[in-house]
Order: C-alpha cells, then sequence, then structure tokens
C-alpha cells in the first residue's frame, strides 16, 4: 500500500508504504492499520503533522459496501483527517489516469478489472469478479494456471514444463503432490507471487509458461474488447491506460497486451499511472465539496 501527500494545489510533499490488505468486513481493521501506517510514513518523509485535511483511500475490495463502510468506520474513528472517504484502487487509478475525460482503465497486478467512462460520463466495468469468479489475466490467475499446468504435465495431459522444478524450488517442496497442501492454504497473493517463476521459465524458451503468459494476456485483451463494445460510440479512438505490476512497463505481460491491443481502436497512453496520486487528487476534491 502507498500513500501520497500534497498540499492544496496538488503538489506532491512525500510518499509512504505499508504492507497491503485486501479489504473485507473482517479485515477492515488491518486495511485501516495499513492505511495508518502508509499515511505516517507520508507524513514523516513530507515532514507534515498529523492529521491531515483530507484523506481519500483507495483499496482493493471497497467495491463491495459493507467492507467499504466498515473500514471507512475505522478511518474516520483514527482521527486521520476530518474529511475521510474509501473507494477502490481502480478509482484511484482512474482518477490519475483520466482527471476529467473519458477514457479506459486497465489494471492487472494481483486480481484485475477494466473500468472505463465514456465521452457523456457514463461509467462501466468489466471483470474484478474475485478469486472464484474472475480475475482472468490476474497475477493469481497466471500463478494458478502454472500450478495446473504442472499438475497435468504430471499427469502426462500436458508437455513436460520447466515450471515444475521452477516452482518447487522457489516454495521449498520437493514432491509436485505437495503442491495440493500449499495451494489449499495459499492465499491470492502468495499465488500470485509465483509469476516470476512463469516469466523466467517463458524466458528461457519454456512452451508451457509462455503459454500461460499468452492465455492471461488474450483474458485482458478480451476485457477490451467488452469495455468497447458495451461503450461508445467515441468520437475518436479512446485512450487507454495500462496499471499493475503486470502491465507496466517491462512487466511480464506488458508487450503481449500491447500487441494485442493493436487490433482495436484504442489509444494507448504511454506513462504509467500513479494511483496514489490519483487518490490525493480525489482528497482534494473533498475539501472542494466540504467548502462548497
Amino acid at each position: 500500500m502507498r500513500a501520497v501527500l500534497v498540499d492544496g494545489t496538488g503538489l506532491e510533499l512525500g510518499r509512504g508504504e505499508a504492507p497491503g490488505c485486501v479489504v473485507t468486513v473482517e479485515t477492515c481493521e488491518a486495511a485501516a492499520n495499513a492505511v495508518l501506517e502508509a499515511v505516517a510514513d507520508a507524513s514523516r518523509a513530507a515532514g507534515v503533522r498529523l492529521p491531515v485535511d483530507a484523506l481519500w483511500a483507495g483499496l482493493s475490495g471497497a467495491g463491495r459496501e459493507p467492507a467499504r463502510l466498515a473500514v471507512l468506520g475505522r478511518l474516520r474513528d483514527a482521527g486521520l483527517a476530518p474529511s475521510v472517504d474509501v473507494g477502490t484502487d481502480a478509482e484511484a487509478a482512474f482518477q490519475d489516469a483520466f482527471p476529467d475525460g473519458p477514457g479506459i482503465l486497465v489494471i492487472a497486478g494481483t486480481g484485475s478489472i477494466a473500468w472505463s467512462r465514456d465521452e457523456r460520463g457514463r461509467t462501466g466495468r468489466v471483470g474484478g469478479w474475485g478469486t472464484h469468479l474472475g480475475d482472468g489475466g490476474s497475477g493469481y490467475a497466471i500463478g494458478m494456471a502454472a500450478l495446473r499446468r504442472v499438475a497435468l504435465a504430471e499427469d502426462g495431459r500436458e508437455r513436460p514444463t520447466a515450471l515444475k522444478d521452477r516452482l518447487l524450488a522457489r516454495l521449498g517442496l520437493e514432491d509436485p503432490r505437495e503442491l495440493i497442501e500449499w495451494a489449499g492454504r495459499a492465499g491470492k497473493r502468495d499465488v500470485a507471487a509465483l509469476v516470476p517463476m512463469v516469466e523466467g521459465a517463458a524466458d528461457q524458451g519454456d512452451a508451457v509458461a509462455a503459454s500461460v503468459l499468452d492465455e492471461a494476456a488474450a483474458e485482458l485483451d478480451a476485457h477490451v474488447a467488452a469495455v468497447l463494445e458495451r461503450t461508445g460510440p467515441w468520437s475518436e479512438n479512446p485512450r487507454l491506460a495500462l496499471c499493475g505490476g503486470l502491465v507496466w512497463e517491462r512487466g511480464p505481460l506488458r508487450t503481449r497486451i500491447v500487441r494485442a491491443l493493436a487490433g482495436h481502436r484504442v489509444a494507448l497512453v504511454e506513462r504509467d499511472v500513479d494511483p496514489p496520486l490519483g487518490a490525493a487528487r480525489l482528497a482534494l476534491g473533498l475539501l472542494a465539496y466540504r467548502g462548497s
């Protein structure tokens, strides 16, 4: 989790970090504490005393209203700022990518989602269904696909793959069947952390690993196709921004997704998106609303 502190004009003063946490009703306390830690770190870097004037927290999982309200209550009780609001990490990223206009945002990190705002101001989303129902093209999906391909190879249903030795070494296991127990207790971030093993195997010419990455990029491309079908018509090619560790510059899916996007009429935003800065700008909007 990252936090950015800005002054009233939007000038950046300092940044902070803390271990992240997906928000649920059950984890709202941990999520609020992570926000507190990141904001405190940013305030130390900026040389600014807490409380600040306004706080807007963009958190994974906050799209579910009970979870959003739970963590919002904790943050208000903490006294970090007189004006506090909570939204999703996707909203924060979109604010930085397209602060004043339309566009399409694809996020691919531990999870995945596509957000859009068309020229009439209508918003929409594709994906973001979570671990069990969606997140195609995400780090979690890539990690799970790699584990499944190793299992298939062990059964003789898939060609042999270097993923087997790489994953076992990464996890400190000796037998592929030990992956059953590991996968049963692994969290979403644990599974997504396997992506570098897949990328490394693909870079060394492993066809199975390369196909896992190709399939993930195809899932993200399908997100974009669905967004384009459900929005518009556009008077000009919509701008599209990529956000998240999988698709940022030098990310394992960057080349693949850029190649796929060439098949759509979109204008790719070349700069990296900065979600914490988007959240800070939304906090400034809270001040403007309070003063109106």
